[in-house]
């Protein structure tokens, strides 16, 4: 069975980091692309970066680039999300999710995947 786990949110001030974990079980990562996605209260659910399987690919939402880096390990099967410079508007719900349909390129769409972790909350503020 497919699980995500997501850890690492918190509250940190303007400026600060975090690192997000996405911990997989029930499958490798070998073969799933893997996409982070948030969503704030009141807004859509957004992506905002993912991996894929295949020659490790990465994406990046245009709000988050330069700022946030996502990154895997495939011997502990899990992927981080590092979250540089944070701003109050990326307080959020961070999830991750996985698709087993992998390909080169991996989407920032949420429909593409069909596994989603139970989100990390994410709060910015001074």
């Amino acid at each position: 069975q497919v699980q995500l786990v997501e850890s690492g949110g918190g509250l940190v001030q303007p400026g600060g980091s975090l690192r997000l974990s996405c911990a997989a079980s029930g499958f490798t990562l070998d073969y799933y692309n893997i996409g982070w996605f948030r969503q704030a209260p009141g807004k859509e659910r957004e992506g905002v970066s993912c991996i894929s399987s295949i020659a490790g690919k990465t994406a990046y939402a245009d709000s988050v680039k330069g700022r946030f880096t996502i990154s895997k390990n495939n011997a502990n099967n899990t992927v981080y999300l590092e979250i540089n410079s944070l701003k109050p508007e990326d307080t959020a719900v961070y999830y991750c999710a996985a698709t087993k349909i992998a390909r080169v390129l991996c989407s920032l769409y949420g429909l593409s995947y069909e596994s989603w972790g139970q989100g990390t909350q994410v709060t910015v503020s001074s």
